[in-house]
């Protein structure tokens, strides 16, 4: 009777462990994932080294909107920046300003000094199922103005939801 009971025992933890993997490996797959920050490109809100769980699930359902910090997949690497445009919306940079159809549109995710060194930029039309991406570093910026173009709607792979790692910068993106 013992033996059976034993048995019973170990059964249920196998399913236990097994029914875990699988939520992860979905979870993982479908859910959330994680990426590391490399380089300067989106300091002060993002250093490099951070790791950050971004959210895979919300573009399956939603469109990026302005101002969210997304990762961007690309052949040689992924990229993390902020969507400044939207597609069909025309973006213009003057007087390290930014202008977004014609209105200015103030970045309050900026520090002042990365304000002043945004430069100028166009006017250019962001094509339809395209987005106009800068990281908030803007002097050393790869981005949209220089190097990755427009970012097609596919190639952003999810939302930055929050740093977990080092656990001192543990907080929520802004």
């Amino acid at each position: 009777m013992a033996e059976v009971k034993q048995k019973n025992e170990w059964v249920e933890w196998g399913k236990a462990i097994v029914i875990a993997i699988i939520l992860a490996f979905l979870l993982r797959t479908f859910i959330f994932a994680t990426s590391i920050v490399e380089g300067d490109s989106m300091d002060p809100t993002l250093q490099d080294g951070e790791r950050v769980i971004f959210n895979k699930f919300v573009y399956m359902v939603d469109e990026p909107d302005r101002g969210d910090i997304v990762i961007i997949h690309r052949p040689e690497k992924n990229y993390v920046k902020r969507v400044i445009g939207l597609p069909g919306e025309t973006i213009e940079i003057r007087n390290h300003k930014l202008y977004i159809n014609d209105e200015l549109h103030d970045q309050t995710f900026l520090t002042e000094d990365a304000k002043n060194h945004t430069g100028s930029f166009g006017p250019i039309t962001i094509p339809e199922g395209r987005y106009f991406v800068m990281g908030d570093n803007r002097s050393i910026s790869k981005d949209s103005r220089n190097g990755l173009g427009f970012i097609m709607e596919d190639e952003i792979i999810g939302k930055s939801e929050f740093v977990f790692y080092p656990f001192s910068e543990v907080a929520k993106t802004r």
